[in-house]
């Protein structure tokens, strides 16, 4: 039996003693929710920072015929920060990429299905794996405090790769809420 079965029959409320345990499960789906809504709609932000100074970059070259590395190098912080922690937020509207030549066809339950094993077996694993495969390559940047290699760029590359286990720490928590949130929904369809 899978773990996720085992789960699965773990949680299905099979007399009153076990729905506070639901109710649990609803809370902390819940919790996560807010905090990537929250964040997501932060990140947002970036987007614009990103246009503005673009624009600077722009008008700076092309209007004064100067330019700055380290306005060049923050476009890329922003972009990174925006695409690599929003991510999270892209799982929990339904933003990110999904194959669904079946999927829009299935029932309310069929999808909670596909959901909750596609986070099992997919995206919950891949996230630990980035985490752990990555957390190395980051320590290092950290432990030499590693900085642009260009004159006059920012001086915080440990902060940009450190961006790498955030998002999947992130996506991770996310997708345990997606993977809870569709589990609810089948444990209340037996019931």
């Amino acid at each position: 039996m899978s773990s996720f079965a085992g789960a699965m029959i773990l949680c299905t409320p099979t007399n009153k003693k076990d729905l506070p345990n639901m109710s649990l499960l609803r809370k902390l789906v819940q919790l996560i929710d807010t905090f990537t809504d929250r964040s997501g709609r932060l990140l947002a932000w970036l987007a614009l920072a990103m246009a503005v100074l673009t624009t600077l970059i722009v008008v700076m070259r092309y209007g004064f015929n100067t330019g700055s590395i380290f306005a060049q190098e923050l476009v890329t912080y922003l972009h990174s920060s925006l695409f690599m922690l929003g991510a999270a937020y892209a799982l929990k509207t339904g933003a990110h990429v999904r194959v669904d030549i079946f999927y829009r066809g299935f029932s309310d339950r069929g999808k909670a299905w596909v959901n909750a094993l596609g986070g099992v077996v997919f995206l919950i694993p891949l996230c630990l794996f980035i985490t752990g495969a990555s957390w190395h390559y980051v320590s290092e940047s950290w432990g030499m405090r590693e900085v642009s290699t260009e004159q006059g760029g920012i001086q915080a590359v440990f902060l940009l790769k450190s961006l790498i286990p955030a998002m999947a720490i992130n996506l991770l928590l996310q997708g345990v809420a997606e993977t809870l949130r569709s589990a609810l929904l089948l444990t209340q369809a037996d019931t």
